[in-house]
């Protein structure tokens, strides 16, 4: 797998120049789950973002009695794992891997060695994750509106 052509195709790295993406490249962690592997749990501390190469996550949500809910399915070059970056707290949600699928990982570490070194890419990549945060918020807003 040729990380730089993975990272180019998702929308979170939009903009930047090769050199970023080249050293968000060596920085990233090819990780691989199987059918049914769980990523991260939800309520877990989130350190880490995942970039899907191939496969599939669903986004499941457990409710006050313990069941579960699908609440997104994601394909690659989807991004997940982002929110606990930014805000800190505990997963949102349970990611389950659909089929066999690959991801790159960039932990917050990365992301902040990254910073040092490439200031403007770094606010790029916050631009684009809020940009995805946006998107996802526009469409759950629908979803809810539908409901009503």
């Amino acid at each position: 797998m040729n990380k730089v052509e993975e990272l180019q195709k998702s929308r979170l790295f939009e903009g930047l120049l090769p050199e970023e993406i080249e050293m968000l490249a060596e920085l990233t962690q090819h990780r691989k789950f199987s059918r049914e592997d769980v990523v991260f749990e939800q309520g877990g501390v989130g350190d880490s973002l995942y970039l899907l190469v191939e496969g599939a996550v669903d986004v499941v949500r457990k409710r006050d009695d313990g069941a579960e809910h699908v609440i997104a399915a994601l394909d690659a070059p989807d991004f997940f794992g982002e929110m606990s970056l930014i805000d800190k707290e505990y997963r949102s949600a349970t990611i389950r891997a659909k089929s066999e699928t690959t991801v790159l990982c960039l932990t917050n570490e990365n992301l902040h060695s990254f910073a040092r070194v490439y200031k403007n890419g770094f606010t790029l990549v916050v631009i684009n994750i809020a940009r995805v945060l946006s998107t996802r918020l526009r469409k759950t807003n629908q979803k809810l509106l539908e409901k009503m």
